[in-house]
């Protein structure tokens, strides 16, 4: 594979601790950054409907009658849209570092700038970082009702 000028301007003699990317792999990361801007800008929408159905579920179960208790379809309301809030706040920082991951690696390609390509890589690791331990706390959550599952259905 042949060395281009792009982020990598001296010769790469193999004695070096620094990565050196060609075209290939340049290649490569505008496309995932092409991919990335697409995969943020629909999670961008997604998650402005996901407000919107929040705040849309709230007015509605708010407006239901729940039987013989009045007032408790407001509360089921604002818990849904509270529910739905939190949802959106939880996907919007991942969703966030992944569109700054994209626009700065076009950029850093674009200009030739390794300081942009660290700090669009920097992005990209925060956003797996992120995904990676809520999915850790999913995991966790998950074990443990099925530990207390288990230890219901031993129980009866």
């Amino acid at each position: 594979m042949e060395n281009t000028g792009v982020l990598d301007s001296a010769e790469y003699s193999g004695t070096t601790d620094e990565i050196r990317f060609t075209s290939e792999s340049l290649g490569y990361l505008k496309e995932t950054a092409k991919w990335g801007t697409f995969l943020a800008i629909v999670m961008f929408v997604i998650l402005g409907l996901i407000v919107l159905g929040g705040l849309f579920m709230g007015t509605l179960m708010g407006s239901l009658p729940m039987g013989d208790m009045p007032g408790m379809g407001s509360m089921g309301g604002v818990f849904m849209t509270i529910y739905f809030l939190v949802i959106a706040a939880i996907y919007f920082y991942p969703t966030l570092k992944l569109f700054q991951f994209s626009k700065k690696c076009k950029l850093a390609i674009a200009t030739n700038s390794t300081e942009l390509m660290t700090e669009a890589l920097g992005n990209l690791k925060s956003c797996y970082k992120f995904i990676g331990i809520l999915m850790a706390i999913f995991l966790g959550i998950y074990a443990l009702i099925f530990v207390i599952g288990g230890i219901a259905s031993l129980a009866m």
